[in-house]
């Protein structure tokens, strides 16, 4: 069992790829790190490579952002491949719910990385 922590999760995916965790229980797969499944609870849970194309599960448009970002940017979730992941990352501004996407970048904001995903 590998284990994954946050610092190792931001380190990969500064590194342009897609990291998450599968339960060695119930198969299901989270897309960050977690103490235990969310499924089934069972702490046998080790890192998995992600893949990096997805569709839009859901997404919005940020009109009125955070003090230091700016305004109109859109976020998402989106589902990974047939793993059942989501993750939440920034989005492109054509993607809507529905749309495949893929890994394009990285995009950071106090040492804080999030994944970007371009429309197909």
């Amino acid at each position: 069992m590998t284990e994954l922590s946050y610092s190792d999760w931001k380190e990969t995916l500064r590194g342009g790829e897609l990291v998450g965790q599968a339960c060695e229980e119930c198969g299901n797969v989270t897309a960050s790190p977690k103490a235990a499944c969310t499924e089934c609870g069972s702490r046998s849970v080790s890192r998995t490579t992600l893949p990096e194309d997805g569709v839009v599960y859901s997404e919005t448009t940020i009109n009125v952002p955070p003090e230091g970002y700016e305004r109109g940017y859109k976020v998402g979730i989106v589902e990974l491949g047939d793993t059942g992941a989501r993750v939440l990352g920034r989005l492109d501004e054509t993607a809507e719910i529905g749309d495949e996407v893929v890994f394009d970048d990285t995009f950071e904001h106090d040492d804080e990385p999030a994944p970007v995903f371009e429309s197909k």
